[in-house]
This record gives C-alpha cells, structure tokens and sequence, in this order.
C-alpha cells in the first residue's frame, strides 16, 4: 500500500505533545496542593515501580496539604520512602495508613528554579511539535517525488501542517506563561 498524508494524525501526535506537556506542568510544585504533584512518583511495590496512584488514593483536604491513603498497610513505608527520595522537598507525615505532606510556602528563588524547569518542558514539548511537523513534510515531499500527489497538493497540504505547528507551538506559550503565573503568585 502506498503511503498516504493524514493532516488529522499529525494534529493528533502534535496534541500528544501538548498532553505530554500538560502533565508535565501538572507534576511542577507552585505552593498550593494538587494531587497532580505526585503522579511522577514511582513507588516499589509487589516487586516492581508502580505509579503512586496505583497503591493509594490522593486528595487535598486543605490548600496547603496533601493526603495520601495508602491501600495495603505494608505499603506504607514504601510510599513514604518514595515520596522522600523524590525530588519534590516534601516532608511525609505518616499516622497509620494515612501519609500526610504538608506544602512548604516557596521561597523566591525556588519559585525562578520552578520557572526555569517549567521552560525546559515547554521546549521540550516545542521540539516534539517540529519533529511531527518535519515527519509530515518530509512524507508530503516524498509522497510529491514519487507522483502520488502533485506540486500544489504538496504546497498547500505544507501549508496546513505549518499552520497546525504554528497553533500547537502558541498553545504550548500559552501553557506556559498560565503556569509560570501560578508559580510566581504569592
């Protein structure tokens, strides 16, 4: 079967980079507590890395604390353990199946790393925009080489895959300038 341009899958992986991204942001601390903020963490449990949610139940009871239920009472230490070799600086207070983690408010400069981080995804998520737009050129140039579709099919369809690059590429700014707003308030 010859190979065909779909401009529906391109937008559908340069979306995937924004969902990536999103995630990405979610798991970056700002000083109020998301449950979201410890999806990154991997807990060792049965013998394998499980993602926290897969041994525990997170909820926010205040603004400033998070709660993590943990399921099966031997799994306790090693959510607690988990939680303080991440990267994230929090504390866990543990009262029986219950793991408490209190928010520390953010000092400036912790708030300009969190920034810092929250760019490198953005380019991060950038850079996987233009390598799904290269792919599709790239197959629209030798779908052209290879007479399947004429020059102008070639041109326009280019044209709609800039165009697409263009409004993921604005909606990662966008992402990001919301994100780094919510880091940088007080």
């Amino acid at each position: 079967m010859a190979a065909t341009f779909d401009l529906d899958d391109v937008k559908r992986r340069m979306q995937g980079a924004i969902n990536s991204f999103k995630n990405d942001l979610g798991s970056l601390r700002t000083g109020r507590a998301s449950p979201s903020l410890l999806d990154p963490i991997q807990v060792d449990a049965y013998g394998a890395a499980m993602p926290i949610t897969q041994v525990a139940t997170v909820s926010v009871p205040e603004p400033r604390l998070l709660s993590v239920q943990v399921w099966d009472r031997g799994m306790v230490s090693a959510v607690e353990k988990a939680i303080r070799e991440s990267d994230l600086g929090l504390n866990p207070q543990t009262e029986g199946q219950i793991i408490r983690l209190r928010i520390p408010e953010m000092n400036e400069q912790r708030r300009k790393e969190m920034v810092k981080v929250s760019h490198k995804y953005a380019e991060e998520a950038r850079i996987a925009i233009r390598h799904v737009r290269r792919d599709g050129m790239d197959l629209l140039k030798k779908l052209q080489k290879d007479s399947a579709i004429s020059e102008d099919d070639e041109k326009r369809q280019g044209d709609q895959v800039q165009k697409a690059t263009d409004q993921y590429v604005a909606e990662v700014e966008t992402l990001l300038q919301a994100k780094e707003k919510e880091i940088m308030h007080v």
